[in-house]
């Protein structure tokens, strides 16, 4: 037993000296690492205080060589889902969405990213204006993310106000929902992401995690 028991501490111990600094969650997992090369690496956890009236918030997600990498999601600091974003090399690539505190879809977001390592990207968009139809396009690399899409913004009660169609960061005309006459108010419904979110973490408590670094950040 004594033998078994050593074996798995040593494991233990070589795993974690691949990381400069990390913590530890309940469940035992490693989180926040650095690498030797002082980059992020896999699962994070950011927190955000409230400052000057802006609220504060959490987000997850993971890294890969120190820049963001697909899915991270937003949550207030009582827990609830706000937003669920999407990176690539670092920056927004694809669909972000943001709630409300009640899980409302507020704002629907559509970027591309640009690869960094290239002055000049050739990429293959899908045709906003034809179903199932692509095009080539050469973009400029400018170091960031550009709007391309269709951009919307919604009420309180779910409804749409108006849309904006990008198109590698340029804007066409502004499209406003018309008015619609008044009608009695209904009970909207909730996004699939924070439908599933909801159930999935119903009656369970945020997950506190302990500091396990090995050295400063």
């Amino acid at each position: 037993m004594r033998l078994i028991f050593s074996f798995l501490l040593l494991i233990s111990v070589s795993g974690f000296g691949q990381w400069k600094d990390f913590t530890i969650n309940s469940s035992g997992d490693t989180m926040n690492r650095v690498d030797m090369q002082g980059r992020k690496q896999g699962p994070w956890i950011h927190r955000y205080e409230t400052v000057r009236g802006e609220p504060g918030y959490e987000e997850e997600g993971y890294y890969k060589n120190d820049k963001k990498e697909g899915e991270w999601k937003l949550f207030s600091l009582m827990g609830d889902l706000v937003g669920i974003e999407n990176y690539r090399w670092g920056m927004k690539d694809g669909v972000c969405r943001y709630f409300s505190s009640m899980g409302d879809l507020r704002l629907e977001q559509s970027w591309i990213a640009i690869n960094p390592e290239k002055q000049y990207d050739t990429i293959m968009v899908e045709d906003l204006d034809k179903l199932d139809s692509y095009r080539k396009v050469v973009v400029k690399n400018e170091g960031a993310s550009l709007k391309h899409g269709i951009w919307r913004y919604y009420n309180s009660d779910g409804g749409l106000i108006r849309s904006e169609k990008y198109e590698f960061g340029k804007l066409e005309t502004p499209q406003t929902a018309p008015a619609a006459p008044p009608a009695a108010k209904k009970e909207t419904v909730k996004p699939k992401e924070v439908l599933e979110f909801e159930k999935k973490n119903e009656g369970k408590k945020k997950i506190k995690v302990r500091d396990g670094g090995t050295g400063g950040a």
